[in-house]
C-alpha cells in the first residue's frame, strides 16, 4: 500500500513538473518574441504564423480577429468552383466544371445542387453548369466533392469567416459566389496544385490538354502525308539487241509404255504430263 501511494505521488510530481516547464517556456518565448518584434535587424521579426507552428514553445492566446492563425495548406472549409483566369487568352472565366454530378452524388449531407447547361440551338445538354448551389450550413467540409471530382474543378477553400445573421441570403452559395480563378487555388495550395498538374499532364483543364494532344497528333499525320515521297528507282532494261535467255527445257524421263512392271493408268498420266509440258515450251518459243 505504501509503495502504491509513493508511485501515485511521484506521478503527480512529474505532471506538475511538465506544467511548470510550459509555464517557464511561455514567458521565455514571450520575452524573445517582443525583442525580435521591435528589433531593426532584417529578418529578425518573428511572424505570428511561425510562432504558432510546430517549433513554437509555451502557450499563447490568439487575440482574434486582430491576430489569426495561419491555416495549413490541407485545411478544408466550404468548397468553391475553379474557373479559368479572367485574363486567359483562349477561355477567360470558363468553368472547369462539366456538371457531371459526381460531387452531388458522393456528398454525405446532400448539400449540392447542380443544373446542367443546355445548348439553345440544338436543345441538347452541354458540359457546363447553368446553376450550382451549396448550402454551407449543411456542408460538413469533408472534402469528398473535391476528392472525387475527375476534372479538379471543385476545391476546398481556406476562408472560414462566413458568419452572418441572414441564412437565406448569405448561407446558400450560388455559382457566382462559388466561382474563383485558378490562380487563387495555386496561391492557397501551391504544393497540391503542382501535384495535380503533374498527374493531369499540364496546368490547363483536362479537356484542353486532350484537345491539344489530339491536334498535335493530327498535325503530325498531316505533315507526314504532305512530305514529298522519294523518287522511284529507275528500272534497268536490257538492251534491244540482247535476246532474253531462253529457259532451260525441263528434261522428262521417257515413259516406258511397254514396261509390264508399270501400272497402265500411271503410264497414261505420265504421258499426258509430258505432252502438257511440251505444249508450254512451244508457246514460250512462239512468243
Amino acid at each position: 500500500m505504501a509503495e502504491g501511494g509513493f508511485g501515485y505521488g511521484l506521478g503527480i510530481l512529474k505532471g506538475m513538473g511538465v506544467t511548470f516547464k510550459h509555464f517557464v517556456n511561455t514567458y521565455a518565448a514571450d520575452i524573445g518574441y517582443l525583442l525580435n518584434m521591435y528589433s531593426d535587424r532584417p529578418g529578425s521579426g518573428t511572424k505570428f504564423e511561425t510562432r504558432q507552428g510546430l517549433k513554437a514553445r509555451g502557450m499563447y492566446t490568439v487575440e482574434y480577429p486582430d491576430e489569426k492563425l495561419a491555416v495549413p495548406e490541407r485545411f478544408r472549409f466550404v468548397p468553391f468552383l475553379i474557373v479559368e483566369d479572367y485574363d486567359h487568352e483562349e477561355r477567360p472565366g470558363h468553368d472547369w466544371c462539366t456538371s457531371c454530378g459526381i460531387c452531388a452524388k458522393v456528398c454525405p449531407p446532400q448539400c449540392i445542387w447542380i443544373v446542367r447547361g443546355t445548348n439553345p440551338e440544338t436543345g441538347r445538354p452541354k458540359p457546363e453548369p447553368e446553376a450550382f448551389f451549396i448550402d454551407i450550413d449543411i456542408c460538413m467540409n469533408c472534402g469528398y466533392c473535391a476528392e472525387f471530382c475527375p476534372f479538379d474543378a471543385i476545391k476546398m477553400d481556406h476562408d472560414y469567416e462566413l458568419a452572418s445573421y441572414d441564412r437565406t441570403t448569405n448561407h446558400i452559395f450560388d455559382k457566382q459566389k462559388l466561382s474563383k480563378e485558378f490562380r487563387y487555388w495555386r496561391t492557397i495550395a501551391p504544393t497540391t496544385a503542382v501535384e495535380e498538374m503533374e498527374a493531369r499532364g499540364g496546368w490547363e483543364h483536362t479537356d484542353v490538354i486532350k484537345a491539344r494532344k489530339k491536334a498535335e497528333k493530327a498535325g503530325g499525320k498531316a505533315a507526314a502525308k504532305s512530305k514529298p515521297k522519294a523518287a522511284p528507282k529507275a528500272e534497268v532494261k536490257p538492251a534491244a539487241d540482247a535476246a532474253p535467255a531462253a529457259p532451260a527445257p525441263v528434261a522428262e524421263a521417257p515413259v516406258p509404255e511397254d514396261d509390264p512392271n508399270i501400272d497402265p493408268k500411271k503410264a497414261r498420266l505420265m504421258k499426258k504430263r509430258a505432252e502438257m509440258l511440251a505444249r508450254k515450251e512451244a508457246r514460250k518459243k512462239n512468243k
